[in-house]
């Protein structure tokens, strides 16, 4: 399964990229490894540390889109990241919330992240993540946690709906830059 394109969207498509995401083997350590499009060179999945992140949707370009144009665009990308939310509160119950500035601010001041987190902000996804966990989809059962954000890298990229499966805890990383 792949990233699903501007219009296109099925919430149920982007659950079951989830769930596939769910019973990947992730590495305990080591360097995070980026798949990119090759028609785009765009990152479309990064496997690192604990964790997977996959592109689940993203928006059309948004170069010379202003206004309510712009406003509409994003309106439209919180309301698919609330129907997968839907969905996986259908599964795994009510999510919590788990705020990224921290974690900008630090990866802004370069000081270490989480690896998670880190690959995240590399993306430029800043957005923030609705999360689940523990659910045990991992392999043998395991303990994995899921979250899911919106994010945006600047002014012309498309939005970007994110999924995140990491067989650790996902928790905000506190504080500013020290």
């Amino acid at each position: 399964m792949t990233c699903q394109y501007a219009d296109e969207f099925d919430p149920g498509r982007a659950v079951a990229r989830i769930r596939a995401l769910l019973g990947e083997p992730l590495p305990t350590q080591g360097p995070s490894v980026v798949e990119e499009d090759p028609l785009t060179g765009e990152r479309v999945k990064e496997t690192g540390a604990g964790f997977v992140l996959a592109r689940l949707w993203q928006s059309r370009d948004l170069t010379g889109v202003y206004g309510e144009e712009w406003n509409a665009v994003v309106r439209s990308a919180d309301l698919r990241a609330e129907e997968v939310a839907r969905e996986l509160a259908r599964r795994w119950g009510p999510p919590r919330r788990v705020a990224m500035h921290g974690a900008m601010f630090r990866h802004q001041a370069g000081e270490p992240l989480p690896p998670l987190h880190q690959a995240l902000c590399d993306a430029d996804d800043y957005g923030d993540l609705t999360v689940w966990g523990p659910v045990q989809e991992g392999p043998g059962g395991a303990d994995r946690w899921v979250g899911i954000s919106v994010g945006h890298s600047d002014g012309d990229a498309p939005l970007v709906l994110m999924g995140a499966v990491s067989d650790r805890e996902i928790t905000e990383v506190a504080g500013e830059p020290r």
